[in-house]
């Protein structure tokens, strides 16, 4: 229906989130939501200011103490919405109110059963209708921009905009926008004297041809409030125009069913004070269209079961509405025991999703995970033997501490040389710790602060300030080498949130990033805590050493480069901090504080993802707003443990490992098997590229040598990124150019198949003097205690009844027993049992 008045200028909502609740004996619907008893709307009362106000109704069922729950059913799209007085305020059919002239009126909203009727009336007041419009362009006319898409980098954002009209990309400049709009070729966009001839308004309603398509209605809010602009003038950017703050969307958070629908309801505040729905304008987004889609009024349908958001953003601001749909209506968790926090927190998830978890995995299972996870290595015949023979009930907690290193008994903790090597190849992959830029010196000095570090398990947050903080000779000083991989504020800046906050702060390098809150005044400001940051050159290790000393200069500063202005250090989400030595020393404390909730939670969330084969939030490094965990509460809890610790990386591997959650099975059953993310079945993981090498190496029993190391230098200690290994090089080892954890991509290949299968290297080893089965023939070991042998070097455990037989049937059809013993050890190293912890 067409508005009565066709130029309403600007308006404001302000609405609480309280829900109104009226009437009893709804009609129940037959899911797992809880059975409506009575009727919610949401807002209680509306207040219109403008005449282009606009506000949406949700209504909701209630639960039998009248409130609405996260169970409760939306039944927005079944009530029925009457205006009281029409000539005051106008309601679709979706519940989305118009302002139409002041005064106040009521909404009432009834829902009708079989059984009943319930009703309930929320007041709306409509003031500031004028007769002369008066819209602002950056509260008004950016949001219509927006919304319809003409920002975007498809449309006139792209690198040379659209038929000579350019705009920046999601209207992050807009007085650039402005000038294009109202002044650029001759003003021939926007027609003061016949506003509606605008070309501005005849394109997007295609009264003229246009290649983006029909993007609005003639006699819309949105063509209304742009004619009324035009008609005022057009006027821009004032310095006192209030910015948006932040966005809450809702429902927040609500359990459905297949098929259920819906309805976003947002309200935008602003730094002025006030706040106002923006429903309309908002832009929605699905997270995961298998789940839920969402149309660009903000109604979700739920289209299957899982966990997903929708997205919400508005004018720079982002906001998430979680929808949960369980797989099924009652699950058991037969056999369920939780070992410590983490297991209370997954048990909830799933009772909460109608996910019934795998049953516990083999003891075999469960030491080559632990082993690889914790040291990256393959279990010995021995170790192996040891394990899987002890009737201890508490063999796997004990396991975990010896390989960790937390038994206090020198005789059990015999495993930390190879801890620290696992972890600093990981945090050297991380930190980009290789000679190409450091120099071999350099790379050396870097290799060995980082596995001192982690051979003392030195506290997380004394290591990250040591890094961010370092000075001096890059030879001499370890961490000092950080400033040389990342030589200037912005790579620094972009480093140290990706790495020890989660946060990728690029896009906001040149624009606002997307579904973040971050700008270029925020990436700027976290950069100029390296701004003073600089190196001279030394000849302590000689004229021609190359050594070079990071220091700390007197000045030093980092500007906008789009306004030019100079901005101070300040931390992201927090205010300006300084250091009157040393802007890194304050950076260090807000960066590493327990209160700082990003930095244990960006730990916690990349370690949970190296032992349970995902992050609660996916990627590991892009922790926002925008991006929820898949368990919030979990995350919350590990966080908390992990500051408690002192940020103890060892006591973090420990409470993961010991976890329930951790020991389950990798085998998914039918109740499970379209989980992904919840951890009902233990996610199978790709060995990497070292840990692979050192698996074979210990299967056949013939070591690698590498260039310029001496043999026995296993590939997990290797310090720097490239080394002429074929092997290495196929299964994907990084050259440490990103700190991202995608840089060594966990997809298997042609290439590595075909390796295993038909290369030298494999084969070789296998059939190598001096190697196992060599050893094996030579020692005259009977054909079952090699057979044996071989499973439990191989694939950490004992062949089965079946796999004996096979053996002993390929033995005699074998030319001799070494070629019987050789092809068994090759089908097993090509096995996925081997090439993937499970």
């Amino acid at each position: 229906m067409k508005p009565a008045n066709p130029l309403r200028p600007h308006s404001f909502l302000k609405v609480p989130l309280t829900a109104a609740l009226v009437g009893f004996a709804l009609l129940s619907s037959a899911h797992s939501a809880e059975s409506p008893r009575g009727l919610a709307v949401e807002p209680t009362q509306v207040e219109l200011v403008g005449n282009f106000a606009r506000a949406q109704l949700v209504a909701s069922a209630a639960n039998p103490s009248s409130v609405a729950t996260e169970r409760s059913a939306d039944l927005t799209s079944q009530a029925t919405f009457v205006s009281s007085d029409r000539k005051v305020v106008r309601v679709d059919s979706r519940g989305a109110l118009f302002a139409v002239g002041n005064g106040t009126a009521q909404i009432v909203v009834t829902l009708k059963s079989s059984s009943a009727v319930s009703s309930i009336r929320v007041p709306v007041t409509v003031k500031d209708f004028a007769a002369l419009p008066s819209v602002s362009y950056s509260r008004d006319v950016v949001p219509i921009i927006s919304k319809a898409g003409c920002n975007m980098g498809a449309c006139h954002a792209s690198q040379y905009g659209k038929a000579g009209f350019k705009l920046s990309v999601f209207g992050y400049e807009p007085t650039q926008d402005f000038a294009a709009i109202v002044r650029d070729s001759s003003e021939r966009r926007v027609n003061f004297l016949e506003p509606e001839q605008s070309l501005l308004l005849k394109k997007p309603t295609l009264q003229v041809p246009h290649g983006g398509g029909r993007r609005m209605k003639i006699g819309s809010t949105e063509y209304q409030t742009l004619v009324a602009w035009i008609a005022s003038g057009a006027p821009g950017l004032s310095p006192s125009d209030p910015q948006v703050t932040r966005i809450v969307a809702g429902p927040t958070r609500r359990i459905t069913v297949p098929g259920a629908k819906h309805q976003i309801r947002v309200e935008a505040f602003y730094s002025n004070g006030t706040s106002r729905d923006v429903t309309a304008l908002a832009k929605f987004d699905s997270m995961d269209e298998g789940v839920l889609s969402v149309t660009r009024d903000g109604l979700v349908t739920i289209g299957g079961k899982g966990q997903a958001p929708a997205l919400v953003r508005y004018e720079g601001q982002a906001a998430t509405c979680l929808f949960m749909v369980p797989y099924s209506s009652h699950v058991e968790l037969t056999g369920w025991k939780n070992q410590n926090f983490i297991d209370e927190l997954a048990a909830a998830k799933f009772r909460e999703l109608g996910i019934e978890p795998s049953a516990l995995c083999s003891d075999a299972a469960f030491l080559r995970r632990a082993y690889f996870d914790a040291i990256g290595t393959q279990p010995t015949l021995a170790a192996v033997r040891a394990f899987l023979s002890s009737k201890d009930p508490g063999k796997r907690t004990r396991l975990v501490d010896r390989l960790l290193g937390l038994t206090g008994d020198p005789q059990l903790d015999v495993h930390n040389d190879a801890y620290a090597a696992w972890w600093t190849l990981k945090w050297s992959d991380l930190i980009r710790n290789q000679s190409n830029d450091l120099g071999e010196q350099g790379m050396w000095a870097f290799h060995n602060w980082l596995s001192e570090s982690f051979r003392a398990n030195k506290p997380f947050d004394r290591f990250v300030k040591e890094l961010v903080t370092a000075k001096g000779s890059i030879y001499s000083v370890g961490p000092a080498n950080f400033f040389r991989v990342n030589s200037n504020p912005q790579d620094c800046a972009e480093s140290t949130a990706q790495l020890f906050l989660g946060v990728r702060l690029g896009c906001a390098k040149c624009h606002h990033h997307p579904f973040e809150k971050y700008g270029q005044d925020d990436y700027y400001s976290f950069a100029s805590f390296f701004a003073r940051v600089g190196s001279k050159g030394s000849q302590e290790f000689g004229l021609f050493g190359g050594e070079s000393v990071v220091m700390v200069r007197a000045g030093g500063e980092v500007s906008n480069p789009r306004t030019g202005r100079v901005l101070k250090p300040k931390p992201l989400d927090g205010p300006e901090a300084d250091d009157p030595l040393d802007r890194r020393a304050a950076l260090a404390r807000w960066l590493t504080s327990p209160k700082n909730d990003y930095f244990a939670k960006s730990v916690v969330n990349r370690y949970t993802a190296y032992l349970l084969g995902r992050g609660l939030v996916d990627p590991v490094d892009d922790l926002r707003a925008t991006n929820p965990p898949s368990n919030r509460e979990l995350m919350d809890a590990l966080a908390r443990h992990f500051v408690k610790s002192g940020f103890d990386l060892k006591q973090l591997l420990r409470v993961l490992m010991t976890s329930r959650v951790y020991q389950l099975d990798s085998q998914p059953t039918p109740a499970n098997e379209a989980d992904r993310r919840f951890y009902s079945h233990f996610n199978v993981k790709r060995l990497s590229a070292e840990a692979l090498l050192d698996a074979v190496d210990e299967a056949t029993g013939t070591p690698t040598k590498f260039t310029n190391l001496p043999l026995g230098t296993r590939a997990i200690e290797l310090p720097d990124a490239e080394y002429q290994n074929y092997f290495l090089k196929t299964f994907g080892k990084p050259v440490r150019a990103s700190v991202c954890e995608c840089e060594r991509s966990p997809d298997e290949s042609l290439s590595q198949a075909l390796h295993t299968l038909n290369g030298d290297i494999v084969t070789g080893k296998i059939g190598a003097a001096g190697g196992r089965i060599d050893g094996l023939l030579a020692a005259k070991t009977s054909p079952e205690k090699t057979v044996e042998d071989i499973y439990l070097a191989t694939l950490s455990r004992y062949p089965t009844q079946a796999e004996r037989q096979n053996a002993v049937r390929f033995l005699k059809e074998s030319k001799s027993p070494r070629e019987c013993f050789e092809d068994l050890q090759w089908a097993l190293i090509n096995s996925k049992e081997f090439l993937f912890v499970h």
